[in-house]
């Protein structure tokens, strides 16, 4: 280990002051070095894992930040849900302690590399995104005409408030909200939700890893959008203008504490009911009735 670590802290939670002196007292105590998200653009060093204080923004920010690097990241819970987070706040230290001793493994997620594309086909911008890139209008009394293709072909044309294109991470973010399909992460698969959309058909499509998503803002809209990145950041699409949207090739690490499922994960952040699951009592029976069988073969 280069034994630096990267602290990135939600700036505007006052809970955040607190938490980041813990992770800085347990961090030095550890013996490790650490490198603030004002430093890290001079720093040249290997980062052998960051730690993130606040919710998934704020995974989303340092996801930025690391872009390049490799470096797995620990997202310590301060928001309302943390989907991303692996750690809550009172297990800060202990934690810190399990990722310098190297008790962790590394997940990586799949993210989108983002390209908006002018009448001619020339590259306007190009960007990246762990969650999703939202087409959204850019004028609120007005609709977006779009026509949406997948591979090159023309699947659907409507009136819309925008199409979200998502990862499988991104599932449980803004096409959730949007009554999108909850993917699995370990599913190597895109998302494409239609938002508000004016027509008979606009559902939701799962898409595969080496598909081409595209959306086009026709020439004839009266509103024009706007493509937005994990919420962070934006680029003007014209009419007449398309967003395409791939696999990109560079993963997000997460590191990761524990071996508990994707299934366990919904439940306890989204707090979902599983009063009258027998789960327990059939592994339990199970258990006893292999003991009985032991027993009477002996």
């Amino acid at each position: 280990m280069s034994g630096h670590v990267l602290v990135v802290a939600h700036a505007n939670r006052p809970e955040a002051i607190a938490a980041e002196r813990e992770a800085l007292s347990a961090l030095d105590a550890a013996g490790l070095v650490t490198i603030r998200d004002d430093e890290i653009a001079d720093f040249t060093g290997d980062i052998d894992f960051a730690v993130v204080l606040g919710g998934d923004g704020t995974i989303l920010r340092t996801a930025e930040l690391v872009r390049g690097r490799q470096v797995p990241m620990l997202g310590v819970n301060l928001g309302h849900v943390g989907f991303l987070a692996e750690s809550e706040r009172e297990d800060i230290t202990y934690s810190i302690n399990m990722m310098a001793a190297g008790e962790y493994t590394v997940e990586e997620r799949n993210t989108l590399a983002v390209t908006v594309l002018d009448e001619s086909g020339n590259v306007v911008n190009t960007d990246w995104a762990l969650n999703e890139a939202a087409v959204e209008k850019a004028l609120p009394l007005h609709m977006v005409e779009v026509v949406i293709e997948i591979d090159g072909r023309p699947l659907s044309s409507f009136g819309c408030d925008g199409v979200v294109m998502a990862t499988s991470t991104g599932s449980t973010a803004h096409a959730f909200s949007a009554g999108g399909p909850v993917v699995w992460p370990d599913v190597d698969a895109m998302i494409l939700v239609p938002l508000a959309a004016h027509a008979l058909f606009a559902k939701p499509l799962v898409v595969g890893p080496t598909q081409l998503m595209a959306v086009e803002v026709m020439a004839s809209s009266r509103c024009s959008a706007v493509v937005v990145c994990d919420s962070l950041r934006q680029t003007p699409v014209r009419q007449g203008h398309r967003v395409e949207v791939r696999r990109h090739s560079e993963p997000v690490r997460l590191a990761r504490l524990s071996s508990a499922p994707f299934t366990d994960r919904l439940v306890n952040k989204f707090s979902l009911p599983v009063v009258g699951w027998r789960g327990t009592a059939r592994a339990r029976a199970q258990a006893v009735k292999a003991a009985d069988e032991s027993t009477q073969s002996g």
